[in-house]
Formats: structure tokens, C-alpha cells, sequence
């Protein structure tokens, strides 16, 4: 029997599941590469003060590692980035880790790629796996006079925790998740935070509730009740996805229930600046239990003026205000279309990464490239993404990984790659079905390409499992010859 020689490029959630897929199926013969120094991908190079994960604890895990000491009903990211870790080595994953090595370079020639790492290690591999994410380069604002800051710079995803921050004067660039969950972890703990805001967002609240011993210890004698609430979490978050994709009553209740959480601010000024003028759900929701309170605070400031300039001692807005400042946030999130880059890839005759997403990246349902033979992506373009739980997207595609390095092992085939009319047909379907997402509604967001319309599958998380979980269609494929039998 032939045994794949594979890469796995990222230890964060799916190259950790996709780990754990290839040593469940038997495959020995794999090295994950990770740039970093531990698991948990963007959990591991996030430590910002409030970090909390927006989706339910008992829904944000692997169905094959749940947990039943999650501490509370939205975990700390700390806690996840335990989890993942624990996960990890659990499943053996650390005989066939290697930390700070990132790869730079991966090529196919001959039926095989060849990758190198930036420590100038090269090996060659039959397939390469991409599980490098899609939040892991962080984005760096394009405003005048930021190096001249003669405070403390720090973007949100490279936190500097050596830096004290009581008694100090803190402005945050930036109203997304990040944003607001820094907002309401300093308030209160600094002598003032600043948070500018360029476009202000909804908030769906919540009560983010401690989970007891007793509960603890239930779920610990009796499992069955995590898979329980697995899958009511799932069926909750199965009907707000119908809001997404199609307009109607779920869209309407969710737009209720932000506007009612939103009359909390008492302050009618305040409130007007805080009021987006897009409908819930085009831009990703932020779930928080203590923002619109905190907001209201006298020690917390929002500034809606747009930024003119940094200076030495803080921010210039463009009504010419200078905000002094000591500790200046960058919560300005990812290059969230980077995917594998800046690795440089390069396919079959020459062909570049770069070039083919030269319009954008695009990708066959989610997980292949046509001219990247042997070449897989986990949350790739056009997975699920939104509130989704990137934990059952990546378990999903790894099924669909597996069953292909099966055939493989079979001697049905050297290499693998989708056609380019199967490629063209898949997005076509999506971009004729985005129009009915909420996603064009009317707003700017990550999840738009070049060509306005969203890179997001846009129809059902279900729906998209049981694609990828289903026989992929030979039609779609143009596969290399039989690999010849071992004796």
C-alpha cells in the first residue's frame, strides 16, 4: 500500500483537526508546519485583555474533543487556545509538529511539491494542506504620522503584555469584536479610554453566564450531554443562518433585537452615534454583555470624527482635536483574503498563487484550486465564516481531505486537482445566489470582493457540510495516473 508523504501548513483549528483526521485514517506520514511557537493559530498570537470567543463554548469545539469544564457559556480566548492545545497533544500531534518554521515557499514539479521554510529547511511532500486560516496577518491602518506616536503602539493581535496600563490615557482604533471587547475590558481598570470609531456597529446582546462545579461535574459523568448541546446550539445557530441567506422573519427578529438592545443608551447623542446605518448581519455581528454599558461610562470616550493624523502625544481628529494619549490600539483586525500568502505558490507551469487570484481569491467549494494538483485548503475561500464555528467547517472539510488521500493510498491516482469549468460553475452559483444574502444589503465589510459581492458560501452551513461530506463527482476532477503499487 502507497503512504502519502503530506504537509500540513498551520497548527491553529483545522490544521489541528486535520491532524487528528490523517492519524485517525491511519496516515503516519505527515509534518504540520507552524510559524508560530504553540497551537491555536489566531487563539495562540491573540492575547488582548477581554479576549472572548462570540460563539458558544459547547458549539465551539470538536465533536470528536468536547469538553465538559468550559468555564463559562463564551469562553475566555485563553481557554480555547488550552483547549486546542490540550487537543492536540491528546491526539499525538506533537510527534509530527514543528514551531517557528514557516514556510515561505511550496512548488509542484513531478507529481509532488516541494516546500521551504523560512529557516531554509526543504522537504518534499505528494500533498500539501493548507491550514493556515484566514485571520493571521494583521492589518495595519493607512494613517499619517502612526511611527511618530512617541507613546506605546501596539496592534490588538501583538499584544505587548510587559506594558502597564493603570493610570494611563488608552485609544482604540477600531469598533469590530476586538474593539469593543478592549472597550469593555479597560474601562474602568485605566484613567480614560478613547475609542474612535469610523463605522459603529450592532451589537446582539447576551448574558455571558459561569458555568458551576455542579455543572461541571454533570457533563463530566454524563457526555452524552455535551453532544446534547452541541446540537441545540446547532440547530439555534442552523435558523439564524436563515437570516443571512434570505431575507424574512429571522433577518426582522435579529434587526428587533439589536435595535431594542441599542435603546439601552440612554443618551440620545450618544445613541445616534452609535446607530449603524446598514442592516444587522451585513457586517458581522458583535456579541457583547457589557459594551453599551460600558459606553456610557464618563471615563470612556467616543469620538466619530474621522482621524486627520497621529502625532507624538496622541490623535489628531479631522475637526483639528488633539486626543493626548499614552497606550495608542490598533484593533484594525486581518488581511482576511490573504489565506496561504505572502508563502509564494506556485502550481503546475509556473502558474502563481498570486496569479490565479489575481481577481480575487476563488476556489473549488472551498477546499481545491484548479492548476494546484494535490493541493487542499481548510477554510478556504468561500467556507462558512460569519458567527459560524470554524470547528465544524474544518471538521467537515477534512473528511472531504481524507477521503481523497484515501483513493490515493489506493492507487487510483497521482495527483488531483478540480477543472477550471468546475471551478467557473461553482462560483457562478455563488455569485448568482449572493444577492439574496444579507451580506449586499448595503454595507463595506471583509467578506465583499474586488467585485462587491461576498466570498462567502451563501446558503446554509448544513448545507455546505453535506456537500463536502458528500462523493465528490468525477466530472469535476482531472486526475494524474494510477500510482504505481508498492512491493
Amino acid at each position: 500500500m502507497n503512504e502519502p508523504r503530506i504537509a500540513v501548513i498551520g497548527a491553529g483549528i483545522s490544521g489541528i483537526c486535520m491532524g487528528v483526521a490523517l492519524r485517525r485514517n491511519g496516515f503516519r506520514h505527515f509534518t504540520i508546519y507552524e510559524k508560530a511557537a504553540g497551537y491555536g493559530g489566531t487563539w495562540h498570537a491573540n492575547t488582548y485583555p477581554g479576549l472572548t470567543c462570540d460563539v458558544p463554548s459547547r458549539y465551539y469545539q470538536f465533536t470528536f474533543a468536547m469538553n465538559p469544564d468550559w468555564s463559562r457559556l463564551y469562553s475566555a480566548g485563553s481557554e480555547i487556545r488550552d483547549y486546542l492545545a490540550a487537543t492536540a497533544r491528546a491526539h499525538g500531534l506533537h510527534e509530527h509538529t514543528i514551531f517557528g518554521a514557516e514556510v515561505t515557499a511550496a512548488e509542484f514539479a513531478d507529481d509532488g511539491w516541494t516546500l521551504t521554510t523560512s529557516g531554509g529547511a526543504v522537504e518534499r511532500f505528494d500533498f500539501v494542506l493548507c491550514a493556515t486560516g484566514f485571520l493571521h496577518r494583521p492589518r495595519r491602518p493607512d494613517i499619517a504620522g502612526l511611527d511618530d506616536f512617541a507613546g506605546v503602539l501596539v496592534h490588538s493581535a501583538r499584544w505587548d503584555h510587559g506594558v502597564g496600563l493603570t493610570g494611563k490615557r488608552v485609544g482604540v482604533i477600531g469598533t469590530g469584536s476586538t474593539g469593543t471587547q478592549l472597550v469593555s475590558e479597560l474601562a474602568g481598570r485605566v484613567a480614560r479610554v478613547v475609542m474612535f470609531q469610523r463605522t459603529p456597529q450592532w451589537i446582539l446582546p447576551t448574558v455571558n453566564r459561569a458555568y458551576s462545579d455542579l455543572t461541571k461535574g454533570v457533563y463530566r459523568r454524563f457526555p452524552r450531554l455535551g453532544g446534547l448541546a452541541y446540537r441545540m446550539n446547532r440547530a439555534v445557530f442552523g435558523i439564524f443562518s436563515r437570516g443571512l441567506t434570505h431575507p424574512g422573519r429571522v433577518r426582522r427578529l435579529i434587526q428587533w433585537v439589536v435595535l431594542r438592545n441599542l435603546r439601552t443608551v440612554r443618551d440620545e447623542t450618544l445613541r445616534a452615534k452609535l446607530t449603524p446605518d446598514y442592516q444587522a448581519m451585513c457586517k458581522r455581528l458583535v456579541v457583547s454583555d457589557r459594551f453599551y454599558e460600558v459606553v456610557q461610562r464618563p471615563d470612556v470616550e467616543l469620538v466619530t470624527e474621522s482621524i486627520d493624523h497621529v502625532q507624538d502625544s496622541g490623535v489628531v481628529t479631522a475637526d483639528g482635536t488633539l486626543h493626548e494619549l499614552d497606550v495608542l490600539v490598533l484593533a484594525t483586525g486581518f488581511d482576511s483574503h490573504a489565506y496561504m500568502r505572502p508563502m509564494t505558490v506556485t502550481g503546475t507551469a509556473g502558474r502563481t498563487l498570486d496569479a490565479a487570484w489575481a481577481a480575487g481569491p476563488r476556489a473549488f467549494e472551498g477546499v481545491m484550486l484548479p492548476d494546484f494538483p494535490n493541493l487542499f485548503m481548510l477554510i478556504g475561500p468561500h467556507s462558512p465564516f460569519a458567527n459560524h464555528p470554524l470547528t465544524a467547517v474544518a471538521e467537515a472539510q477534512a473528511a472531504r481531505i481524507v477521503s481523497w488521500l484515501r483513493r490515493w493510498r489506493a492507487g487510483e491516482f497521482t495527483t488531483v486537482a478540480p477543472t477550471a469549468a468546475a471551478t467557473d460553475r461553482f462560483n457562478a452559483r455563488m455569485r448568482a445566489a449572493a444577492p439574496g444574502t444579507v451580506w449586499t444589503t448595503g454595507c463595506q465589510s471583509w467578506y465583499l470582493g474586488k467585485d462587491g459581492l461576498p466570498e462567502l458560501w451563501p446558503w446554509s452551513p448544513s448545507a455546505y457540510e453535506k456537500l463536502i461530506r458528500s462523493a465528490p463527482d468525477p466530472v469535476d476532477y482531472e486526475l494524474g495516473p494510477p500510482v504505481p503499487s508498492e512491493k
